[in-house]
């Protein structure tokens, strides 16, 4: 095998990426205003919002830097501020405002709310005045300080000539509230000081309510970042130790972990037996045995006694940041759904004003006077604000992957959940995705220089067999061969060179196998010698369960991988299910592309480098957490620990998210449809148009909730 022509570099990515935290992201309009206009300026090539988040990821070209991505989005109406790598770091303080607001026009409503009572009692004359004077000096301090959040985003919307929903929603209170004192202080009958402090309360309400929830769904996260050990003991080279900040530490360092402390970076034991706990990571409770050549991760718990860890990744380039940051692209999504509210928030506005004027008109025409027509346009404004229709989507999206998180399954993408719910046949990987992924080696008829070479080319791969291969030699204290031109030839193996003759480790040129390898085998070629290396591999714990539940939701799993084809049938006939081995990338995706022409959608699962172009044609993609980057760059979600269920719960999860979204959509709908005329032909008052929107939008929220147990 020619290592030089078996290999192509890909491509080097010029383009870099940046966060933003955008509190003026209210709206799937705001969302479809961002992404539409960012990338018309030079050198940004692409946008997206996750709206759960309010944060805004950009990718941009040398031709702009941060300063100018700001000044881009506040160009277009939006005051942003750059997050830093991590993505939890960001301060709680927009919640704390809707809090502290929502407080106070709590407050406010039921002291004027009080008062009313005595005026809807029948107080009359200067009594009645009285109690309007008493309810205007509350609600004026109470509405400026409480609609705070809602005028500043439609201040800065206009000042842009753009629209959101909380211009509408503005206008109404402030209409209110001017017409209330003017008829307080010409003596009229009727203030509405009641209805304007009631919107906002029950505004508030629901946006308090979306950022704990919010909260809630990230703080799996925060509490693992903070399981991380925040110094390690180094060792120097002269044999002492220094405490080094788990920021400074370095890839190489050599750390003294003592019992029961935490892990401040990934690295290998050197010395040492004990048990680790790992139960935040993959969410198994029971203790994890390690010794000499074991990865641990930080965040883990050592348990039982001293080890020595050689660090091998630190500060953001951990595993458990690496699932932060793919927490944080879990969030909005382009989902069609979220498509038909872009669509709708665009004429949402211009509609709603229309219909306003069109019913102060109307009734003028009428002869109800200004007084009747103003109440009326008033009405109209604050019953038909979208909120319901806003919060449909992420609402759903982000209950369901907080509640798959807890069962161990990281969702990438909110748009995943729609592809996945329409998925009907699933195509799994064998070795490392049905198996544990850590197969044991047997290689005793092998020389000490080609275990060496057999070392140097493991090392240099990351599928299954290659780390098992590694984990073996290094445990037996083998030193790895000195090669050159290596390269890892997808669904092949890899290949380097070695003393002038070519080297590769990989898959068997002929199908035969040794006897009681269960099928796994893989072959060493020295020049022109050939050395199987049988492995015994295991099926995970939960395998047969969770293929039964997929089966029950209607889904008809199969096996297709790259191993031998006997290796592929032994395991098919365990799990009664049908398989199709040595299956090259272009294999996985020809059958996922048959499968599609006839109609299906297919779902692939999968771990390895030669599994990356399936996991990306397919309908949908899951991939466990112990996958290449490549495999988990391109799935839609990643599932941790040992168990296999979290991708039957991920179908299941999925499905239930999309009823609870077309529920919601179906309501907010109705909703519209019936509040509408009753608000055009003056049947609604601004109080009960405030209390009608308002419950609306706490339907919505209420229902996707129901989702906290979508994943049981």
């Amino acid at each position: 095998m020619n290592a030089q022509s078996a290999f192509t570099p890909p491509p080097t990515d010029k383009l870099s990426s940046a966060r933003f935290t955008v509190p003026g992201i209210k709206c799937a309009g705001c969302i479809a205003k961002i992404e539409r206009e960012l990338p018309k300026v030079e050198g940004i090539a692409s946008a997206r919002v996750n709206f759960s988040a309010k944060r805004v990821a950009i990718e941009y070209g040398p031709a702009i830097d941060e300063k100018g991505l700001t000044e881009a989005l506040a160009g277009i109406g939006f005051e942003a501020q750059a997050v830093d790598d991590n993505p939890l770091g960001a301060d709680d303080a927009e919640r704390k405002q809707l809090v502290r607001a929502l407080g106070v026009a709590g407050f406010g409503m039921m002291n004027i709310m009080l008062l009313s009572v005595s005026i809807w009692s029948g107080a009359e004359g200067a009594t009645r005045e009285l109690f309007h004077w008493l309810s205007a000096l509350i609600a004026l301090p109470v509405i400026a300080y409480s609609g705070r959040p809602f005028f500043s985003s439609a201040l800065m919307a206009l000042k842009h000539r753009r629209t959101n929903m909380d211009v509408p929603i503005s206008i109404g209170v402030i209409l209110a509230t001017a017409l209330s004192l003017y008829e307080t202080a010409t003596g009229g009958e009727h203030a509405y000081f009641e209805s304007a402090v009631m919107l906002l309360f029950f505004l508030l309400a629901g946006r308090a309510l979306d950022a704990v929830m919010r909260d809630r769904t990230r703080a799996g996260i925060g509490a693992l970042l903070g399981r991380m050990g925040k110094s390690a003991q180094i060792m120097r080279e002269d044999g002492s130790t220094q405490t080094i900040a788990s920021a400074d530490l370095e890839p190489g360092m050599i750390a003294l972990v003592a019992a029961g402390e935490a892990l401040a970076a990934d690295g290998e034991v050197l010395e040492g037996i004990s048990a680790i706990d790992n139960s935040m990571l993959t969410g198994e409770s029971a203790p994890d045995p390690i010794s000499e050549s074991s990865v641990v991760l930080a965040g883990a718990i050592n348990l039982l006694a001293p080890i020595r860890v050689r660090l091998t990744a630190t500060a953001e380039d951990t595993a458990i940041a690496d699932i932060a940051r793919l927490m944080d692209e879990a969030g909005q999504s382009r989902s069609s759904y979220v498509r038909i509210a872009d669509r709708a928030s665009r004429a949402y506005a211009p509609a709603v004003h229309t219909l306003a004027a069109l019913a102060f008109v109307g009734w003028m025409i009428a002869g109800a006077g200004w007084h009747q027509s103003l109440i009326i346009a008033i009405a109209v404004l604050i019953i038909t604000c979208p909120c319901a229709m806003g919060l449909a989507v992420p609402t759903a999206q982000v209950v369901a992957s907080g509640a798959l998180l807890k069962r161990g399954l990281l969702i990438k993408d909110g748009s995943a959940l729609e592809r996945l719910a329409e998925c009907d046949v699933a195509l799994m990987d064998k070795t490392g995705t049905l198996t544990v992924g850590d197969p044991m080696p047997k290689f005793s008829h092998l020389s000490e220089a080609h275990k060496s070479v057999a070392l140097a080319l493991a090392q240099s791969s990351t599928h299954p067999l290659s780390k098992g291969i590694a984990k073996q030699l290094q445990a037996n204290r083998i030193e790895p061969a000195s090669l050159s031109a290596i390269a890892e030839v997808p669904g092949e193996g890899i290949c380097g060179s070695w003393g002038g003759q070519d080297v590769a480790l990989g898959r068997p040129l002929s199908a035969s196998l040794e006897p009681g390898s269960s099928g796994l085998v893989s072959e060493l070629r020295v020049g022109n010698q050939r050395h199987l290396i049988p492995f015994h591999d295991s099926l995970r714990s939960d395998c047969a369960e969770t293929l039964s539940l997929m089966q029950r939701l209607g889904m008809k799993p199969s096996i297709i991988s790259g191993d031998r084809s006997a290796s592929v049938e032994i395991v098919a006939e365990q799990l009664g299910i049908e398989g199709q081995g040595d299956a090259s990338p272009k294999d996985k995706l020809e059958r996922l592309g048959a499968l599609k022409e006839a109609g299906h959608f297919p779902l692939m699962v999968g771990d390895g480098l030669n599994d990356g172009p399936a996991l990306a044609a397919a309908h949908a993609s899951i991939a466990p957490g112990t996958a290449s980057d490549a495999s988990k760059q391109a799935a839609d979600a990643v599932f941790l620990g040992e168990r296999l269920m979290p991708v039957a719960l991920a179908i299941k999860a999925a499905r239930a998210t999309m009823r609870i979204v077309r529920q919601n959509f179906a309501f907010s709908i109705c909703y519209n449809v019936l509040a509408v005329p009753l608000a055009l032909f003056g049947y609604v008052t601004p109080l009960i148009a405030a209390i009608a929107m308002s419950v609306s939008s706490l339907v919505v929220v209420a229902n996707s909730l129901r989702l906290n147990g979508a994943a049981k």
